[in-house]
């Protein structure tokens, strides 16, 4: 029995998960200054007129790359936390994971390099803040509602972001940097919020 045939929809999510999924490579192994439209359109196997057509340009395929790898991140991040039963512990574990996270190679170059630098930094915030952030502050926001930590939420949730933004990228190109070291820190820190 023949497959039916593909819809121009289907078509068309086809062309544009295989463009996101040769740009990513192409840029977590080379850097985004690197890589020319052509490597992407050969990788994916497409034209360059297809990259226009579904991304407009190399920022606008680089810009759906930061935010597929940013929503990997923040899932990872939540599936970690979701899996302890205790809220504090949920927290911990979520900001630990986000750091070892921020490790990976691949999530350092593209989050952290090159995506401030060539999406500016106000358009990586929206990205940040729709994923790995908006964790943070649904934890936040319930540690403070059950009265286990104090102090408004808003500022904590940027300076915690802040933080540990700050911290995976130290550690991606510090050789000095230890992760349990830096991961003990950051605990540390965070049992400073803690209601007593």
């Amino acid at each position: 029995m023949a497959a039916a045939p593909r819809t121009k929809a289907q078509q068309r999510e086809e062309t544009s998960r295989a463009l996101v999924a040769a740009a990513r490579r192409l840029f977590a192994r080379h850097g985004y200054a690197a890589v020319a439209l052509e490597e992407i359109t050969a990788a994916a196997g497409v034209t360059k007129g297809a990259l226009y057509h579904h991304f407009g340009s190399k920022a606008g395929i680089f810009r759906a790359v930061v935010a597929e790898v940013q929503h990997e991140v923040g899932e990872r991040v939540a599936a970690a936390a979701d899996a302890e039963p205790d809220p504090w512990d949920r927290l911990v574990t979520g900001c630990r994971e986000f750091l070892a996270a921020g490790a990976d190679p691949e999530a350092h170059r593209i989050m952290f390099v090159d995506g401030p630098a060539v999406l500016g930094w106000d358009a990586w915030r929206r990205i940040d803040e729709a994923s790995s952030e908006r964790h943070l502050a649904e934890q936040l926001a319930a540690l403070a509602e059950a009265g286990i930590v104090r102090g408004p939420v808003a500022p904590l949730v940027h300076l915690l972001s802040g933080a540990m933004n700050e911290a995976a990228l130290w550690l991606a190109q510090s050789p000095e940097g230890d992760p349990d070291e830096t991961a003990d820190a950051l605990v540390r820190m965070l049992e400073a919020l803690r209601a007593r």
